[in-house]
């Protein structure tokens, strides 16, 4: 059973009340996968990418979709980086590639560059205290969904990647429902 509508994941909260044990089978893409977490994906906006910030580089481009998801009542999924196999900067000077060892951005990294960014736009896109989803491994036996406020979920030992990170837009109740199974807890920090 999947958590594409409403519907769904009504079925799924009635099931759970009743002690039924529910399956969730994804499909290969977290743009479907993210699901699981009860948000229902006709309620997205337009998907970010977060890149990792450098000494020099640190891009916001993908804050106005934000800011414009916010401003509709829709979530946004924030998909994070990844680096494997990057040749380093010193390598590419001498013309030897040598790759970096491979980063993949965590759930931490990219609220702390996210709050950054809010710091210094100040348009009110997300705060500290906006509801977020964090998410890992999804699909996989170890998948984890942690929902609370940005500055909780810095808290959050998420684990081994990859992760993606959810900024939550106008909730449906029955969106709201489902999402307190995976509230912060001092058990998932």
């Amino acid at each position: 059973m999947g958590c594409r509508a409403t519907t769904h994941t009504d079925l799924q909260i009635r099931a759970h009340q009743k002690g039924i044990k529910v399956e969730v089978i994804h499909n290969a893409s977290i743009l479907n996968a993210v699901g699981a977490c009860g948000l229902q994906l006709y309620r997205y906006g337009e998907a970010v990418s977060i890149v990792f910030f450098t000494d020099t580089w640190r891009p916001d481009s993908f804050y106005d979709r934000i800011l414009t998801n916010k401003q509709h009542g829709l979530h946004t999924l924030c998909l994070l980086d990844i680096k494997v196999k990057e040749p380093s900067l010193e390598s590419l000077a001498r013309g030897k590639k040598v790759y970096e060892p491979a980063r993949f951005m965590t759930v931490n990294t990219a609220i702390e560059q996210l709050l950054e960014i809010e710091s210094s736009r100040r348009l009110g896109a997300f705060n500290a205290d906006s509801l977020a989803i964090g998410v890992a491994r999804i699909g996989a036996p170890s998948q984890q969904i942690v929902a609370g406020s940005m500055e909780e979920l810095l808290k959050v030992d998420f684990g081994e990647p990859l992760h993606s990170l959810i900024i939550a837009g106008d909730m449906h109740v029955i969106e709201s429902e489902f999402l307190e199974q995976f509230r912060v807890t001092s058990a998932n920090r």
